[in-house]
C-alpha cells in the first residue's frame, strides 16, 4: 500500500525504571480507553507528537501530563510499528521509546478529560499478570535486553 492510502500516527515514550529500594519498579499509566472503545489497561507514560515538536519534546511533555514527573531522557531504546486497517481508513503507529528518569515533579496526573486516569509504580516483574497495552511489553523486554 502506498503512504499516500494511509494514515501515520508518530508517537514517543518514557521507559522509567526505579531500581533503588531492591526491587525494580516501572511507571506505567492507566489508560481508561478513552471514546475509543478500546479496552482499559496499563501503558508507558507517552503519547502522539504534536505537529510543532520533536519526540524528545513530545515525551517530555506527556510524561509531565500523565505522571506529574518532569523527566530527563536516556536514549532512544527501541523502535515499534503496527497497522490497523479495521477503521475507515487504514493506519500505521510509528512509536519511539527512550529510557528516561525523573529528575523533579510530584507524582499525580495532570490530564483533566483525557485517556490516562492515573500514573502509579508497578512492581517490574509482576507487570505481565496485569492488564497492559503492548508498548508496555516491548519496552520492558528492551529494556531489560539493554541492561544486561
Amino acid at each position: 500500500m502506498h503512504f499516500s492510502e494511509y494514515d501515520t500516527r508518530l508517537a514517543a515514550y518514557a521507559v522509567i525504571v526505579d531500581e533503588s529500594g531492591g526491587a525494580e519498579r516501572i511507571l506505567l499509566t492507566w489508560f481508561n480507553g478513552g471514546t475509543s472503545g478500546l479496552r482499559p489497561c496499563w501503558s508507558l507514560p507517552g503519547g502522539g507528537v504534536e505537529y510543532d515538536e520533536s519526540l524528545e519534546e513530545a515525551v517530555v511533555r506527556e510524561a509531565k501530563e500523565e505522571s506529574g514527573y518532569d523527566v530527563e531522557l536516556g536514549v532512544p531504546l527501541v523502535t515499534s510499528t503496527f497497522t490497523d486497517a479495521t477503521g475507515e481508513r487504514p493506519y500505521k503507529a510509528v512509536r519511539i521509546l527512550y529510557t528516561a528518569t525523573v529528575v523533579g515533579g510530584t507524582l499525580g496526573t495532570l490530564e483533566v478529560g483525557g485517556t490516562t486516569d492515573r500514573a502509579e509504580w508497578r512492581d517490574l516483574d509482576r507487570v505481565a499478570e496485569e492488564p497492559r497495552a503492548d508498548v508496555v511489553r516491548i519496552g520492558i523486554r528492551a529494556w531489560r535486553d539493554r541492561v544486561r
